[in-house]
């Protein structure tokens, strides 16, 4: 693993236990000001970090107690100043109706160093759609 590849992992973790944490600074502090995310919930497109924000606050307000966040099959790829990852991320826990939630995702990030500092310029989060109907398949499991 080289330097930088080394540097985004420490910032992914980071990023997974502020998640876990419900810690939206501690979330946030991984995306560039000038993030644009394409995201699972609406709208198509988010151009901002501080857009994106009220996206990761809803979501903690949906859980009750902590969320647990894992990532699986992590690959990082990183030149001098642009690197980028994917991976299957894992959402669980149980919400303040009840249910428990237990969703993965495919995740693709892209990332910029500036100032020495890497951070997330762009985020891709998808699920699988079936054509034919229309909908989600959100029961794959990696």
């Amino acid at each position: 693993m080289t330097n930088n590849q080394a540097e985004i992992r420490e910032l992914i973790d980071g990023f997974v236990g502020a998640i876990s944490d419900k810690d939206i600074d501690g979330v946030m502090s991984v995306y560039a000001p000038d993030l644009v995310a394409f995201d699972i919930v609406p709208p198509l497109q988010y151009e901002s970090a501080e857009a994106f924000r009220k996206v990761w606050q809803g979501t903690f307000e949906l859980f009750q107690g902590a969320v647990q966040y894992e990532i699986r099959d992590l690959s990082i790829t990183a030149g001098d100043d642009v690197a980028f990852s994917h991976s299957f991320n894992r959402l669980n826990g149980t919400m303040k109706n009840g249910r428990n939630s237990d969703l993965w995702v495919r995740w693709t990030a892209c990332f910029r160093k500036t100032n020495g500092t890497w951070r997330i310029a762009h985020v891709q989060v998808s699920v699988p759609v079936d054509l034919a109907s229309g909908k989600a398949v959100l029961d794959l499991k990696p």
